[in-house]
């Protein structure tokens, strides 16, 4: 069986009947933050812009920032938001920019010249599980069905995703079809700018299936659009409790996806602690728990050192396993 999980860090289940659903927690208290700016480094729609949405909103709700603003800046595979979070430091101490793994895989595969490093590093919060999903009409449904159809003609079985050749998408199909037999390397996939325009594509019958966020599918499965077919959790998860997990359907493997927020590099000591603090305290609030149901995240919280060392331990699990499947 392959497991694929990010790091070694504990990913930890949130307790929802212990928070209860009164009053914002911090109700009548000063906010940590008067504001927040959102850098997004893709388009709307996306799991990064997902992320930063509602993490501003649970801040906010919950009292402890006064306001949150947000930035969707595409390009590059996330490269075009990072340079300039980087270019123009001093004047972006009021911004935090969202990321996830693939700050990791891009910086490997040289996508862009920089990576976590150059960033000040405020915190990983959430993890996000994976999923394969098609079209409402598709004849496909289940994994069988997109194994079949892989069989008959790998050609015509393309798999899209919001990230470029050899990104999280394209490795979590490789991962998926190596796990369920078949040679990686043969798997079509076709890259889009984020993973709003890739699930466009998928509606609009470009590609035969979407390997995507779990977050990013759940609203369009409810909503009768598109059918989930794979999800790379251990076990079903409670916002989309009928979709079935790939092990569940015979394929070993499981895999999340954690994303967390950045700084630019230089950034005040004070002004990271009181980032660091105001996400914290979040997790104790109803209105982050509320953001986190219906998204189907699991908290996964690493603040400063505890955030660079679990960034550490996945670029050499990540860069192994790349090597392996021959995308570095």
């Amino acid at each position: 069986m392959t497991t694929f999980k990010i790091g070694r860090r504990v990913l930890m289940a949130a307790a929802v009947a212990a928070l209860g659903l009164g009053a914002p927690a911090f109700a009548g208290e000063e906010p940590v933050l008067d504001s927040i700016h959102f850098l997004i480094p893709g388009g709307a729609g996306g799991g990064w812009d997902g992320t930063a949405r509602g993490t501003g909103e649970a801040l906010t709700k919950a009292g402890l920032v006064g306001n949150a603003s947000y930035e969707n800046m595409s390009g590059g595979g996330g490269g075009k938001a990072i340079g300039y979070l980087i270019e123009n430091s001093e004047s972006n101490h009021g911004t935090l920019m969202v990321n996830s793994t693939p700050i990791v895989i891009r910086s490997l595969t040289g996508v862009f010249p920089h990576n976590f490093r150059d960033l000040t590093l405020v915190a990983g919060t959430i993890g996000d599980y994976a999923a394969l999903v098609v079209g409402k009409d598709s004849p496909i449904d289940s994994m069988e069905d997109l194994l079949a159809a892989f069989d008959a003609d790998p050609r015509a079985t393309a798999i899209g995703g919001g990230s470029v050749p050899g990104g999280m998408d394209h490795l979590v199909a490789a991962m998926v079809m190596e796990a369920a037999g078949k040679d990686p390397l043969d798997v079509k996939y076709i890259p889009y700018d984020a993973g709003g325009k890739a699930m466009a594509a998928l509606l609009s019958g470009e590609i035969a299936a979407l390997s995507t966020g779990f977050s990013e599918a759940v609203d369009l499965a409810a909503a009768g659009e598109i059918k989930i077919i794979g999800v790379t959790s251990e076990e079903r998860v409670a916002a989309a409790p009928d979709a079935m997990t790939m092990k569940e359907q015979g394929i070993g493997t499981t895999f999340v996806n954690w994303r967390g927020f950045f700084g630019a590099p230089g950034l005040p000591a004070d002004k990271v602690t009181m980032y660091q603090a105001a996400l914290s305290k979040m997790y104790d609030t109803p209105e982050w728990e509320e953001v986190r149901g219906r998204n189907g995240w699991v908290n996964i919280h690493n603040s400063g050192d505890a955030f660079k060392t679990f960034l550490e331990e996945q670029e050499q699990v990540i860069g192994n396993l790349m090597r392996k499947l021959g995308f570095l």
